[in-house]
């Protein structure tokens, strides 16, 4: 392809890769080589797509393509147009290069299921365009791209499928890698960003796992907090307002999505929202979203006589992503009764009104509110991660099982499953057709963990067919593993209920440290199968990759910070001299009057220094997020969650397919612990 190819040769349409592929495209002419392979829009699906396709193939010569180009030229936005070129340069390069990437990327079965999720998103009015939103073509770039990038407007993410290159996806003008995972053949050693990193805990050899489980929710399904979290918050106030008996005016409340963290605890008998560190010390804490002062907190939590230990029933513990929208509206109904004591139901304090609040986000999951509207337009409410199969299908090349253990029920675990792999498994108008099974070799549903994970749980096994959803009884007796030459795969893969006994029976696992399971939520997944089962554990933090970047970018403010707490000692440390000199030497007055003097002026020099200390910190504090500060830190101590996340989770990561950027037989290595005296020493 010529970059100086005329541009009415270049524009293509989503059926164009089957004949470029097959190496029709080698038989066209020089000016023809850009493009031709077009069709009609796509409105047609099933049958009348498939004669549509059929017509296209025998549209090949000069004059038909000259035709269809005009037609997309006419009739489809620049965004689709700039798909499409990309689309038929990776299949031209796959006949030059045989580029590993182009059987897929340019395959016609994943554009028809691409060319249909941009559709949906569009007639959604989604910001963003799944899949290949922006595609620009190595060998041609003008100012169609640039169409494209206006018609999106916004902040939007952009997809570079060079021809013949890695796919790279550029978000927010950072250039992150997608779709590619270690095993994929690259003529450079790929660098991993600091986000994108898999950090260690504790020593983790792969070669010592057999088998790879994930948890489903925010761990495969990374949802979209302004769509998702505010589905749930409205329809929490909703079961308020007319199940809860709770005043109208709350359906007119605005949520802020960003407000709240994780690792947060809630104080239902005193309406507080408290972050601490790993000593469990109060360092923020609000009552609603008014600020304790330093004197109300230690009023409340300051003496070590009787520290509580922050857990139920007098706290709530927000731990995971779904329970930012109840801390919100919890915080926001706490002012309200303040301000509005009659206008809650009689008898409501703080205690009754959070166990409302929780008693209104049961409703809506038990209702199916919340997973029926995602199913209805799961583009609308999850983010697509190409990368996902990729991972999955690597980790089964290199002999080892994978599983999913997920609390949700098989029918909303079948949409979201199809969604995410829907672009390596879709074909047009199939709907749902399970061909995401291919990538597991168990799938258990309505696992009701954090009790899954106990032997000693009761709950039946029963097999579910796929189909109509049916259940019926598994005949899985729980007791030792198969030996290895009895080991098979179950002919049976999705199940729903049961217990880790079950799964460990299916998998034929010796020992419970040769399992690697991959959750979002530090209690529900990761304590329990780490303190219960001694399984590996990876912690999917997607907070962390925004949090490591500004941790790289404020380097200098850290150092500037250690210098002010530095300053603030020395001069602490020439007041008590002072003061011990004025108290227990025999000085002269003129001595002592110059003494005071000095210790006057050291005083205000430790106020300013005082002030310029805190004033950095709370600059510094507000970069990484306006209230709460550093996810990680509280202070300078770790949070009670970094404490958590060390202590539990053998490995944590932004997400979950960076596991599929390392070595599937990777060593993973903790870095060098220190101790306060190190730091000094070794100059860290």
């Amino acid at each position: 392809m010529s970059s100086s190819s005329k541009p009415e040769k270049e524009e293509e349409e989503w059926e164009a890769p089957s004949p470029c592929m097959n190496g029709d495209a080698a038989a066209a002419s020089e000016g023809d080589k850009g493009g031709g392979y077009g069709g009609e829009e796509g409105q047609e699906e099933g049958e009348e797509g498939e004669r549509e396709f059929a017509a296209v193939m025998e549209q090949l010569a000069p004059e038909g393509v000259r035709a269809l180009h005009a037609r997309v030229e006419a009739e489809w936005g620049p965004v689709l147009q700039s798909a499409c070129q990309t689309a038929a340069a990776r299949a031209l390069w796959a006949r030059a290069v045989r580029d590993p990437a182009a059987a897929v990327l340019a395959g016609e079965r994943y554009l028809r299921g691409l060319h249909e999720k941009m559709r949906r998103d569009e007639r959604a009015g989604a910001r963003e365009v799944h899949g290949v939103m922006i595609a620009v073509r190595t060998l041609w770039f003008d100012t169609r791209i640039e169409a494209a990038v206006d018609t999106l407007g916004g902040d939007p993410q952009v997809v570079i499928l060079g021809a013949g290159c890695s796919a790279v996806r550029m978000d927010s003008g950072a250039v992150e890698s997608t779709g590619a995972v270690w095993s994929t053949p690259s003529a450079e050693p790929r660098n991993i960003s600091i986000g994108k990193e898999i950090f260690c805990n504790r020593s983790l050899n792969m070669r010592n796992i057999t088998a790879v489980g994930f948890d489903m929710d925010y761990t495969l399904a990374q949802y979209k907090p302004e769509t998702f979290e505010a589905l749930a918050y409205y329809g929490t106030i909703e079961k308020l307002v007319k199940d809860l008996h709770y005043p109208e005016e709350l359906l007119t409340w605005e949520f802020d999505w960003k407000y709240m963290v994780r690792g947060l605890v809630l104080d239902k008998k005193r309406g507080n929202i408290l972050k601490m560190d790993r000593h469990k010390y109060v360092k923020v804490a609000y009552h609603g979203f008014r600020e304790l002062s330093k004197e109300e907190k230690v009023a409340a939590y300051g003496s070590t006589l009787i520290r509580d230990s922050f857990d139920e029933p007098d706290y709530a513990l927000i731990d995971t992503l779904f329970s930012l929208g109840e801390a919100y509206l919890f915080a926001q109904l706490v002012d309200f009764m303040d301000s509005n004591p009659g206008k809650v139901p009689a008898g409501t304090d703080y205690p009754l009104m959070y166990k409302d609040v929780r008693s209104a986000v049961d409703l809506c999951h038990r209702d199916g509110t919340l997973k029926r509207m995602v199913a209805k337009d799961p583009g609308r409410y999850i983010n697509e991660d190409l990368a996902i199969v990729p991972m999955l299908e690597m980790i089964k090349k290199s002999g080892r099982s994978t599983f999913l253990v997920t609390n949700s029920l098989w029918d909303y675990t079948d949409v979201v499953m199809n969604y995410l792999c829907g672009p390596y498994t879709s074909d047009a108008g199939s709907g749902l057709n399970h061909k995401w099974l291919q990538y597991f070799d168990i799938v258990i549903t309505g696992s009701s963990k954090p009790s899954f994970f106990h032997d000693d749980n009761r709950a039946g096994l029963f097999e579910v067919e796929p189909d109509s959803g049916k259940l019926l009884n598994a005949d899985i007796q729980i007791g030792s593993p198969r030996s290895s030459h009895q080991h098979a795969t179950p002919v049976h893969k999705v199940y729903q209920g049961g217990n880790v006994g079950h799964l460990h029976r299916l998998l034929s696992i010796a020992s419970s440290s040769q399992i690697l399971y991959v959750g979002d939520h530090i209690y529900g997944d990761i304590l329990r199968s780490k303190k219960v089962l001694g399984w590996r554990t990876m912690l999917v933090i997607p907070e962390l990759e925004h949090e490591v970047k500004l941790l790289s970018e404020t380097k200098s403010t850290r150092k500037e910070l250690r210098h002010l707490r530095m300053e603030r000692d020395s001069i602490e440390d020439r007041i008590h001299h002072l003061e011990w000199s004025l108290k227990f030497d025999d000085l002269t007055e003129n001595q002592k009057e110059k003494l005071f003097s000095e210790h006057v002026n050291l005083l205000q020099q430790r106020e300013h220094a005082r002030c310029l200390h805190q004033e950095a910190q709370r600059q510094h504090h507000q970069k990484f997020h306006k209230v709460w500060g550093q996810l990680m830190k509280t202070g300078y101590q770790n949070s009670r969650f970094a404490h958590q996340v060390e202590r539990f989770a053998c490995l944590y990561s932004s997400q979950v397919t960076n596991l599929g950027l390392y070595s599937p037989n990777k060593y993973y290595r903790p870095s060098e612990d220190y101790m306060p005296h190190e730091f000094d020493v070794l100059e860290l």
